[in-house]
């Protein structure tokens, strides 16, 4: 018998630079699940709220919060409002290290927070715990 679908990780980050280092991060920890990267906030969103997700279920969410059209901070609240979304782990990335911004994404439901430039070891240690985490994660179940 199988689960669902495979996680799918979306990544919201405008750097490319970063995005590379990012994906070379995730599959060195062995982490081998699909990356769908956008560079800018809307399109994302379009994505996250599209017919296919709906459809396949669970995702893992890296999220950069200085992003060229939008806050990434108005994208956690919009996917953590959605019934659909909510329970889709979203792992922050941000350059911005301020405690009220890390606090109020922890409030808005972000289940890890690291800081750029990222310590790798640090970075590869959450993903690997995420990697459980995608292990054992179902779609959601229908009401």
């Amino acid at each position: 018998m199988t689960n669902s679908n495979p996680v799918k990780i979306v990544m919201v980050e405008d750097d490319h630079g970063h995005a590379k280092l990012i994906e070379k991060n995730i599959r060195r920890a062995n982490i081998s699940n699909e990356i769908m990267h956008f560079d800018a906030g809307q399109p994302a969103l379009d994505y996250l709220f599209s017919a296919e997700v709906l459809a396949n279920g669970p995702l893992l969410i890296l999220l950069d919060l200085n992003l060229p059209d939008m806050s990434g901070i108005d994208i956690l609240a919009e996917v953590k409002r959605d019934d659909r979304l909510k329970r889709a782990p979203v792992v922050v990335l941000t350059t911005t290290d301020d405690k009220t911004e890390i606090q109020r994404c922890y409030d808005l439901g972000c289940n890890v927070y690291i800081t750029k430039p990222v310590d790798y070891e640090s970075f590869a240690a959450a993903i690997r715990q995420l990697g459980l985490f995608l292990s054992v994660m179902q779609a959601p179940e229908i009401e």
